[in-house]
């Protein structure tokens, strides 16, 4: 039924006129109103405020159900997450919920924070006991972390070293490209240690150790420094650095008066130790991985 308005036009009558005859509201959320698909005839765009212009990969899966699988939340979860605009795919922002994307190829990001979106990778903590070697074999038979790590298929990196005495948190993937950027002195990621010294300590030892310390190869300086503790002729302090040159934790504080007697490394960016316990691995969150690709520039 139509009705003729007052400047000779016609108008329909009824809700689906009123929506253009799609036979359904679009939902805030940008779903289609239950009536039915809110599509343009015949072209086969949305006309919901979901639209986007990512192009389907043939072949490809489900952005939802990649998100799922990543970690980020239940399926239903995630639809939530696109239909808010917090998910990007190849630096676009994603609405539809049957968007098919190629995990393996494309970068997705939820709140700009890039996700673990290959089902390949692999993304381990490791507590490292003293006495073992970073390395994944030895030809003399010594302990080495690969023997922590079971039997794995996947080819895993370790990032950067921990030196045969020190004990603590390391990083294992076989992502590669991250694994080098993690390791590399350009992207500067700080680590964190606790290291067992001589007490008392002098008034000026974080100054110093922040200003910086002359050493053979050059001036090595803390970002951070406090005492943890002082208890009789032992002290514990926490140091951060983001230097990665050999033995440097040590070597700082050696030349500052105070040898360590025991090194634990706590943290790596923003990936801690916690209650780990010393010889057994955990799989990073999706959010601690994604906060080292945003530290290194992924």
């Amino acid at each position: 039924m139509s009705t003729r308005a007052n400047d000779g036009s016609e108008r329909r009558g009824g809700r689906a006129g009123q929506e253009g005859g799609t036979g359904g509201r679009p939902r805030r959320d940008g779903r289609p109103g239950a009536g039915g698909k809110n599509t343009s005839h015949g072209m086969g765009l949305t006309t919901d405020p979901g639209h986007d212009s990512l192009v389907d990969v043939p072949g490809g899966i489900r952005l939802q159900k990649v998100l799922a699988a990543a970690g980020v939340g239940s399926r239903r979860r995630c639809e939530e997450l696109i239909g808010e605009g917090r998910v990007e795919v190849d630096g676009e922002i994603v609405r539809r919920y049957g968007a098919r994307v190629d995990p393996d190829h494309q970068i997705i990001k939820v709140d700009g924070r890039r996700i673990p979106s290959r089902q390949d990778l692999v993304y381990l903590a490791l507590n490292k006991p003293a006495g073992v070697l970073t390395t994944m074999s030895d030809d003399r038979g010594r302990p080495t972390i690969s023997d922590f790590l079971g039997d794995r298929a996947e080819r895993l990196f370790h990032v950067g070293r921990l030196d045969y005495d020190t004990e603590g948190l390391m990083l294992l993937t076989n992502d590669g490209e991250l694994a080098h950027r993690l390791a590399h002195p350009r992207y500067g990621v700080a680590k964190t240690y606790l290291a067992d010294v001589a007490a008392p300590l002098p008034r000026d030892l974080s100054r110093r150790l922040i200003t910086g310390i002359e050493l053979e190869d050059g001036v090595a300086s803390a970002d951070k420094f406090r005492v943890v503790e002082q208890a009789g002729s032992r002290a514990l302090v926490e140091i951060t650095l983001h230097e990665g040159r050999k033995h440097i934790v040590r070597r700082l504080l050696a030349e500052a008066g105070r040898p360590v007697s025991r090194l634990v490394r706590t943290r790596i960016g923003p990936v801690t130790l916690g209650n780990l316990r010393p010889g057994t691995t955990r799989a990073l969150t999706t959010r601690e991985i994604g906060e080292l690709y945003a530290a290194v520039g992924l």
